[in-house]
């Protein structure tokens, strides 16, 4: 199927899709080698778990991990604090930095860590200045230090 008889979405999924691929290796290209090569969307991630040949290992945030930091992003965003965000997969771990401006650098970092999930927990979220805020096994009691404490006040009648 080409570009031009691609629906959007399916031109969308196979963009997100090629994010994930490892380097060298298009997703969904002719030939591949790879289960169903050639649709969109066909090439994932799973070429990797699967054990395929000449793929490298990447750490990545599942659906579940995505939903829970995308949650808090999308609230400081509707707050005005936070405006971008960017995701690195690498063999050993998974980054979502959080920026006030595309510019800069990142505000926060949360990072999934499998080296270190049996002794201090995968999952931390770092301070611009390399600060390790918190670190734990549960993703969401860690993205907990990114939201504000909220004070209660004593309103007189």
């Amino acid at each position: 199927m080409d570009d031009a008889e691609a629906s959007p979405e399916s031109r969308a999924s196979a963009a997100v899709v090629s994010i994930a691929a490892p380097r060298g290796q298009g997703a969904g290209q002719a030939g591949s080698g790879q289960p169903g090569a050639g649709t969109p969307g066909a090439a994932t991630a799973a070429g990797v778990a699967a054990g395929a040949p000449n793929a490298t290992a990447v750490t990545s945030f599942d659906r579940r991990e995505l939903s829970s930091i995308l949650k808090v992003y999308g609230r400081k965003v509707a707050e005005g604090e936070w405006r971008d965000y960017a995701i690195d997969f690498r063999r050993d771990e998974a980054v979502f930095s959080i920026f006030r401006r595309a510019s800069e650098m990142p505000l926060f970092r949360i990072v999934k860590d499998m080296r270190l999930a049996r002794r201090q927990g995968a999952y931390s979220v770092v301070a611009a200045g390399g600060m390790i805020l918190k670190r734990g096994s549960d993703l969401e009691r860690v993205l907990a230090v990114l939201e504000k404490k909220r004070a209660l006040r004593l309103v007189d009648a």
